[in-house]
């Protein structure tokens, strides 16, 4: 059985040991794992390492690097040795592009972030943001990240239609967390989406983390998400 990339589960656990035990429990159900910051301290990239090599899973490092062009491409370009399918970096053009640079010859996806689904307007206001609203921001930064040489962006699932009708979008990759089965608490998210909505809108890849790390049965949890997914586009 090969599992449906499109579902990406967020492995916000507490340590790497966590983290391949939830992989275990979730077994071919789920081939795609996104391991973020909060697990870096904790052995994410031994993780990383062990998912891909071991056990054949595609793995998504989501650390939202941000840093001057020469720190991001010389970090990109260490991070690319652990064989990671996608790395998100903050979608500055300047950053983009420096991470373009130190992907260049790999096979690691440079995925910019353009506005995290946890902010709204009143956010974006507290951080001196210019005027705007936010799905208007955040396809705006979409574009200036495609233009940069982004592989793809990560944008709640309320922008994903928007950005797929871009011109600049054709051929690549929108990844939407901020995606929530139907009757699921919303957490920290503010701008979410059931997984249907989400993919129907134009997104590739929806990531998961809490419906399913935290359910009583996680794998019959992540099939449930599965099974709300559209089939798939040809």
């Amino acid at each position: 059985m090969t599992a449906d990339d499109r579902l990406i589960v967020a492995l916000d656990v507490p340590d790497a040991l966590a983290g391949l035990k939830l992989a275990e429990t979730l077994g071919d159900t789920v081939g795609f794992y996104k391991i973020g910051l909060g697990m870096l301290t904790g052995g994410g990239l031994a993780l990383a390492s062990e998912l891909k090599q071991k056990h054949g899973k595609r793995i998504f490092l989501d650390l939202k690097l941000f840093d001057i062009g020469a720190t991001i491409e010389a970090a990109v370009r260490g991070l690319a040795q652990h064989d990671i399918d996608f790395l998100t970096v903050h979608g500055d053009p300047h950053v983009v592009r420096a991470a373009c640079q130190g992907a260049a010859g790999s096979s690691l996806q440079i995925l910019a972030v353009t506005i995290l689904t946890s902010l709204d307007r009143s956010d974006l206001d507290d951080g001196l943001m210019r005027a705007g609203s936010v799905p208007e921001l955040v396809v705006e930064r979409a574009a200036r990240a495609f233009d940069a040489g982004a592989d793809g962006v990560i944008a709640s699932p309320r922008e994903a239609a928007a950005i797929r009708a871009l011109p600049a979008a054709a051929g690549r990759r929108i990844v939407t967390p901020g995606v929530r089965p139907e009757g699921a608490a919303t957490g920290d998210q503010k701008r979410i989406a059931t997984p249907a909505r989400a993919i129907a809108d134009g997104a590739d890849h929806i990531v998961v983390g809490r419906p399913i790390h935290a359910a009583p049965d996680p794998r019959a949890a992540a099939q449930a998400v599965l099974d709300e997914l559209p089939p798939r586009r040809h």
